[in-house]
């Protein structure tokens, strides 16, 4: 009996043996593989089941949990390809978006404004508190000279309006060209600054570049380019 029970542990050594070096063979090749198929998990599941030991075979609860790794791994792959198709379509979307305002304008944070010949310029002030007295000054962005000072007086807390006509303190028509938009008022006895927002052209539309990891932007006229998502309002 002594020596059937030898012969007997030499053939599930063996077979242990095969096992793993298959195992082995398997994962070299694995490597050289950027996926695991079913097919291909489904053919290691029906090997390491053909060349179990007899004596302790698989559990149920072993075979449903490598069942269940593969199934979660596999529902990786799929939502990860279903979110890259829908990043694409979103992608696209924007681009549609982006190309129908050329020509159009909208309102973004800044404080350089263009004024186009026999134009004006518009925008917001985003009033953080009440003041009695809000002014807008419009200084050349090249020499630094106040052009013109708007006095919006009294405002409360939110955003204001302003509108520049384009003629300078004595009245004439300014040269077209970039201005700079400084909103101030006195807040509890302190001269505060404001950001503003300013309507301006969409000149031109620069496209995601997905290498770089640069998103969509638009060109504004006269200047600078900005991300789409800075569009507050399409006018």
């Amino acid at each position: 009996m002594a020596a059937v029970s030898s012969t007997t542990d030499n053939q599930y050594t063996n077979l242990t043996k095969t096992t793993v070096d298959a195992a082995a063979a398997s994962a070299a090749k694995a490597k050289k593989q950027t996926s695991l198929g079913q097919d291909q998990f489904l053919k290691l599941m029906t090997t390491q089941m053909t060349h179990q030991d007899p004596n302790n075979p698989m559990q149920n609860g072993e075979f449903l949990s490598q069942m269940a790794q593969f199934g979660t791994v596999s529902g990786i792959q799929d939502l990860q390809k279903s979110f890259a198709d829908f990043s694409k379509s979103i992608s696209s979307d924007q681009a549609l978006q982006a190309a129908s305002l050329v020509g159009r304008k909208v309102t973004v944070t800044s404080n350089q404004a263009v004024l186009a010949a026999g134009g004006d310029v518009s925008g917001t002030v985003n009033l953080t508190s009440s003041t009695p007295d809000l002014t807008v000054a419009v200084t050349n962005a090249t020499t630094g000279e106040l052009v013109k000072t708007l006095d919006l007086g009294n405002q409360s807390a939110g955003n204001v309006p302003f509108d520049w006509d384009g003629t300078n303190s004595a009245g004439t028509l300014a040269s077209p060209g970039a201005y700079k938009i400084s909103a101030s008022a006195p807040v509890n006895g302190v001269n505060t600054m404001f950001t503003t927002d300013i309507n301006s052209t969409v000149e031109s539309v620069v496209m995601a570049n997905a290498t770089n990891g640069t998103g969509m932007k638009i060109n504004l006229v006269g200047a600078n380019s900005v991300d789409f998502g800075q569009v507050k309002q399409i006018l």
